[in-house]
This record gives structure tokens, sequence and C-alpha cells, in this order.
């Protein structure tokens, strides 16, 4: 950060040179590096992007890429899902590119042609060249961040999905959220993505309080923050529908994610499924210094649009600068605004990661299951352009970081259609937004990083289906079936209990059937023997 006396709250940015006699991360170059998809399905060629941002600033010429893909043949994972017997020799791909480039932010296809299937290592070399100076460097040009080779995966079939179901990216960011620390994709490239990894919907959900700010200068506000939602809302419109071949292309939704004030005058994150319009909330922007308090509380902006809305990562453990410089908080029940008329609909407790903040809103969660308040659980990723894996500021000025917990695609919350929907798309027709608002407002949905599992109502019950498949981990560890009793009182049991009917060591196909007589509701959570996890909403009894 800069503290130089009347300047504006900053990170450091390896192209910003402060004020301040020095900064390690200091670098007049543009900010470049590999991206690439976690997974291809079936029928996708894979490919990597080049990212350049910043080049606005300092024009440099992509001189030529050199890529050598590795099979991860001895890893102990790929052991388990046996997708290559034997280890298969490097691929190596050399292109000449001299693409020079001038643009803020721009993404370079690179294709790499069919491979086959398996676990990859990506090592890339780019060599670029910029006022006579020429550059060569592996995976990134950050400095002081330790080299790291892109993985992806190459699948024999397509991930396991319940029949009737679209599985979507909840919680992303595009360029409209680009800021000093964090990167962005465009919408375009995120439909690609999602098409690469096998999403069938996408919500973008920007910060409410980039659109406030321009994109030329991120600490410069903008005449009115309108304009630039509307022009994300434009650009996703603009997107096709279906690709070259007539296949369907991934839905793009325009979303938002608000800082909102919680009920101690915190600011919290909220995440919102297309709204018709923009919904202020600038409150931890960090533009201002101390001025951090909310710019509307959680009910103000629930009562503002009509749109389906969710805590986004409730229970993301934070440090005492966050605390104290933004102003965070956590979410608490009477945030939900259940008695509201318009009120919470989920909790997006999985943010990319199985983490202390998942476990804890997963908690969260069940404590209102217990309360009879039936929000449904939501997954998703926070990724901020991050394809493969995340690259942020660590300590400003002084060091960078990396990790692949918020990845684009990667956890995906899988809702059920209505019957006629899910009909429809096998013949091809386009799943639209009306499918997917009538989809929350059902009760029906899993969320996964891997396998299926979902349950149905039939005149005996519940039944629950578990799938996977090689590429997710094969057999199960575990199916794991819990009920939430009503006591003879009427009440509900203080604790959920494990039933009968739950599986451990059980083969990558299970359907399961569990009696229901004095429960309230039941649901089921699984993961198999690569530790892919899956998590289904809670089944109310009638």
């Amino acid at each position: 950060m800069s503290f130089w006396p009347g300047e504006k709250l900053r990170y450091a940015e390896t192209h910003f040179k402060f004020k301040l006699p020095w900064s390690l991360l200091y670098k007049p170059w543009p900010e470049i590096i590999f991206d690439a998809p976690f997974q291809f399905v079936p029928g996708i060629e894979p490919y990597l992007w080049i990212v350049v941002r910043d080049a606005d600033h300092f024009p440099t010429t992509i001189k030529s890429a050199e890529i050598v893909l590795k099979t991860r043949a001895q890893d102990a994972q790929q052991d388990a899902l046996q997708l290559q017997d034997v280890p298969q020799p490097d691929i190596i791909i050399c292109k000449e590119l001299n693409i020079e480039v001038r643009e803020q932010m721009k993404f370079i296809p690179l294709a790499l042609g069919k491979i086959p299937a398996g676990l990859y290592e990506a090592h890339c070399k780019l060599t670029v060249e910029r006022e006579g100076k020429s550059q060569t460097f592996e995976r990134w040009n950050l400095p002081r961040l330790k080299h790291v080779p892109l993985r992806f995966k190459v699948l024999n079939e397509m991930p396991p999905i319940a029949p009737g179901y679209a599985a979507g990216e909840m919680h992303c960011h595009t360029h409209y959220s680009a800021d000093h620390v964090e990167y962005g994709a465009t919408p375009e490239v995120l439909q690609l993505a999602a098409k690469a990894v096998g999403l069938d919907f996408v919500s973008c959900t920007d910060h409410a309080y980039d659109f406030a700010f321009t994109q030329e200068d991120y600490t410069k506000e903008a005449d009115s923050p309108v304009p630039r939602f509307q022009k994300l809302r434009e650009e996703i419109a603009a997107l096709p529908v279906k690709d070259e071949n007539g296949n369907d292309m991934p839905l793009m939704l325009a979303g938002e994610e608000v800082s909102a004030g919680n009920s101690k005058g915190e600011n919290v994150h909220m995440t919102v499924l297309a709204p018709e319009g923009y919904l202020p909330g600038l409150g931890d922007c960090g533009r201002y210094w101390l001025e951090n308090r909310p710019t509307r509380s959680i009910k103000q902006i629930l009562n503002m649009t009509e749109a389906h809305c969710f805590a986004a990562h409730p229970f993301q453990q934070m440090g005492m600068l966050e605390k104290f410089v933004f102003r965070r908080g956590y979410w608490k029940p009477e945030d939900l605004q259940l008695k509201n008329k318009h009120s919470i609909r989920g909790l997006q407790f999985w943010n990319g990661i199985r983490d202390e903040g998942f476990k804890l809103g997963r908690e969260f969660w069940i404590n209102e299951l217990g309360k009879g308040n039936y929000l449904l659980p939501i997954g998703g990723n926070d990724a901020h352009g991050d394809l493969n894996s995340m690259t942020a500021v660590d300590l400003p000025l002084i060091s960078l970081k990396h990790t692949r917990a918020h990845t684009f695609g990667n956890v995906r919350t899988v809702i059920k259609l209505d019957e006629r929907t899910g009909e429809a798309l096998q013949t091809r027709d386009v799943l639209s937004l009306a499918d997917i608002n009538a989809a929350f407002a059902a009760d029906n949905c899993y969320i996964t990083d891997g396998p299926a599992l979902w349950w149905e109502r039939d005149n005996n019950g519940i039944t629950f289906h578990a799938r996977s498949n090689k590429e997710t981990g094969g057999g199960f560890r575990y199916v794991r079936i819990y009920g939430r009793r009503i006591q003879p009182n009427g009440k509900l049991a203080p604790e959920e209990e494990v039933m009968i009917g739950s599986q451990v060591a059980t083969p990558d196909h299970a359907d399961i059937t569990v009696a229901t007589l004095g429960f309230a509701y039941v649901r089921a959570e699984c993961e198999t023997a690569t530790g892919k996890f899956a998590l289904t909403s809670a089944a109310k009894l009638l």
C-alpha cells in the first residue's frame, strides 16, 4: 500500500511506481501470464491463453512461445484414476507469434491440437520484447514469484451430472472487476472456458464498487456506475448461443456482487443473479481509506431487486487489516431477512475450497435447516479470470502469492430444471434466464467439484442417487445421508442424525431409498476415492 500523505489507498501492482523510494514488485513491463481451463471435456481441443495486462502503459511485442506438455503418469491421483497406463512422451509445441500488444487487457489463444486424454503439466516459456529489450520467462513475468506449471485434464468422458439438471458457475468476475490487485476475463473468454470445463451457465458477479470507478484509473470515480454495468450486460447479450457446429454455448448472465451492511453495520458480500439494474455497494471498495461504512443495508438491497440473492462466502476468514480498513464482517441469522418479502435464497459457503470458511458456512446452513429455513447450498469459486490458478498480492509492495483455490468452474452448483425444460434441452433448445430463476425458486440442487449427487421424491419417499467416473475418482469413500427428526412436541430435533441407508466404500453408482417417516427433511453428502465432494440441498418432507 502507499502511505504517502495525500495519496488514496492503493495496493501494490507490479507496474505501479509509487512516491515511496522502493518497491520490490515494480517492473516497467505489463503483467503477462499463461492460463488455461483446468479441464477439457470430450470434443473440445485443448488450448492456452497468454494474458497481457496494462500494455496500454507498456506496449510490448509477444515474440514466441514454447509449451512442453508432460503427462503426470507418476502422480498418485492419476494412478488412482488410471487415465493413462503408460507414461507418454513429452509434447513440445513452438509458436512464432510477433504480436504487438497495446491494450489494457488482452487474451491471446494458443491451440494445442488433439492430445490424448490424461493429466498434464504445461511448462510454458514466453519471449517478449519492449523498447529494444528482450525478456524470456516461464509461466509469468511476475517478480519474486516461483514459476509453477499449468495443470489440466483432458477427459475421456463428460463429468457426471444428474439427468435434467444444469451445472453452473455462481461466483466469478469479468474484466469489469479488474483493479490494482485482481484480474478478470472478458465474458467471451469465460464463455469459452465454461464450454471447455463442461458448464451450462455462468453468473458473472462483478463488484458493485468496481462499476463505480473507471477502467482507465481504478481510483477515479466514474460519473455513474450504471453505464459500465450496462456495458457488461450488452457484452454478454452479444455472445453467441450456438457454436460453429450448432452446439449450445453456455448461458452467460450479468450478475453482481454487492457490498451490503449486515446487522452490525459491517460490510458483507451478496451475489445477485441477473438483477434488473445496477445495485450500489461501495463500503469496502478500499478507495476512501477509513470511510468504509456500508452504502446500503442487506434489507435495502433486497428491496431494490426481485432477482435471487445469495450470501457470498458468509464465513470466509479474514485478517485484522480487512476488518479494520474495509470494515468487513460475517453473516448473522438476522441478515438473511427471512421474514422480509424478498429474502436471501441461498448460502454460497463453498467458495472454491473446503477450508474453515466452508466448515463454518456449512454449520450455519445446517443450523438454519434446523429452524425450518430451507436455504439452498450454493457453490462457486470467486475466480477473477483465474482459469487454472490465482495470483494476487500477498504483502503490498513486497510479495505476491499463488494458489489453486479459486479456479473458474471447479466448484459448480447443479440445479434441477423443470421437466419440460430438461426435455427441451435434449432437443437442443437454448437454456434461458427464466429456466434458471425457476430452478432457484425450487428446492432441488447440489454442489460439487466432481461427482453427481441428487435426490428424487417418489411414492416410497426420497431416493438418493450418486454417480462418479474414473476422472472424478471412481468409487465412493462414503455416501452419507443425514436427516432431522420431528420431536413429539412438533419441534425439530436439535441435531441431525446419520441415517441407516448411508454407505461406505461403495461403487461409483449408488441408488439409495431411505425411510423418512418422522423426519422433517433429509439430505446427503459424498466423497470419492480421490477426495472429490458433493452435497445436496435438503429434501423437505411434506
